[in-house]
């Protein structure tokens, strides 16, 4: 059918704020959301921060699931979905219906709950384990969780490429209201700060200290984090039909995965998707305005995104700023979260900016990161860069509705 596919919904749980209007503000003052964790105990750790969501109340933000019956992750998925949906002004269009499908992206699934049932077994043994834990086990119930709490009869996938993985959430949903495989997606990712992801950064040498600094030259490493994210997608007939808002079109996305390393990125595989991308969403490089970087500070990443882009996009670099100095790094929701910088870039006139910048990485020529402050602009087309371990790479092209 090749139908046109607009975003007419945003609902962000994060560590800057919950729902559109107060993340969009945050974004807009540069708020950082790294505080020092209380999620769990940080003896023996070097670095002791991260992007948690302080004051989360389940009970306050879903109606139909039981917050008691779902891991932290899942209700991540299913606040920011239900807020989603109202901010799409949907709900009459959702409940019962076998049009709307899901698909939510994830790194590290219910891993608090992995942690707790391993402090069980270690504790107790294996016999008597609780059933009503292991339940919450699965990271398929991360996308359950939206579909029971909106009460969804279609398509429901929970995607785990990493990193990336709300990236191809979108590519997935625009695909299947383009074909007309269904007729409204909610989309995004959810993860949860925990202990295991922490400590494995760490030994990786990947985790900061104290800030995440994107491109600067004394950049140290990632900042965890955690929260859910939500798109409501449709098809631009259904979006004008209902008189509903527009944020902005989705025009197309790329994917590769090189699988050359287990955790290094690949630059060559990176422009490959890039190229990829822009072929599918039918547009060149030079009509990029703004790019909402993967950035997540390490010096691996930032170079390999860097030279990547340099590749593709020559001498003429549009500005490029990460919100994961802001978030930490969201791990499977943090490309839905710049896919929302990118809505706000397309819809309020303004690019978010990479904040704790100091010094450009010398070794980075040309390359604006929107330093510390948020920039009024017009921006026409925004490119969502993702990219996770083991070379999954998804990029999505967000476009003002023309």
């Amino acid at each position: 059918m090749n139908r046109r596919v607009v975003v007419t919904g945003l609902g962000p749980v994060s560590s800057i704020g919950t729902g559109i209007d107060v993340f969009a503000a945050a974004l807009r003052a540069g708020r950082s959301g790294i505080t020092p964790i209380a999620s769990f105990d940080t003896t023996g750790f070097v670095t002791e921060r991260a992007g948690e969501v302080h004051g989360f109340q389940p009970y306050d933000m879903v109606s139909r699931i039981d917050p008691a019956e779902w891991g932290r992750s899942s209700l991540f998925a299913a606040a920011a979905a239900r807020l989603a949906l109202s901010d799409a002004g949907a709900l009459d269009v959702a409940a019962g219906s076998a049009r709307v499908g899901v698909c939510m992206g994830t790194t590290s699934g219910e891993s608090q709950v992995v942690e707790r049932l391993t402090e069980h077994w270690l504790r107790d043994g294996y016999r008597p384990t609780p059933r009503s834990l292991a339940r919450q086990m699965p990271a398929g119930r991360v996308a359950e969780a939206v579909s029971r709490e909106l009460d969804l009869r279609g398509t429901t996938t929970t995607v785990s490429t990493a990193c990336s993985a709300s990236n191809y959430a979108l590519g997935y949903a625009f695909d299947a209201i383009a074909a007309g495989d269904q007729d409204y997606m909610i989309v995004g990712g959810a993860d949860s700060v925990c202990r295991w992801a922490h400590a494995g950064f760490y030994r990786l040498g990947a985790l900061a200290a104290e800030r995440c600094a994107p491109f600067d030259r004394d950049r140290a490493g990632v900042i965890t984090a955690e929260g859910g994210v939500a798109l409501f997608l449709e098809s631009l007939d259904s979006a004008q039909a209902r008189g509903a808002r527009i944020y902005c079109e989705v025009l197309g996305y790329g994917l590769t995965c090189d699988a050359k390393h287990p955790t290094a990125p690949d630059a060559a595989s990176v422009a490959r998707c890039m190229r990829l991308a822009h072929r599918d969403a039918g547009i060149k490089p030079d009509e990029v305005d703004f790019i909402c970087a993967h950035g997540t500070a390490t010096p691996a990443n930032d170079a390999a995104e860097y030279e990547a882009v340099r590749e593709v996009f020559g001498d003429r670099l549009p500005p490029m700023s990460s919100v994961k100095s802001m978030l930490g790094h969201t791990m499977g929701a943090a490309s839905g979260f710049s896919a929302v910088a990118a809505a706000l870039a397309l819809s309020s006139g303004f690019l978010a900016p990479t904040i704790n910048h100091l010094t450009t990485d010398p070794a980075m020529p040309g390359l604006d990161v929107v330093p510390n402050r948020a920039r009024p602009a017009q921006a026409q087309i925004v490119q969502v860069n993702g990219f996770a371990f083991g070379g999954n790479n998804a990029i999505t092209i967000l476009g003002r509705l023309a």
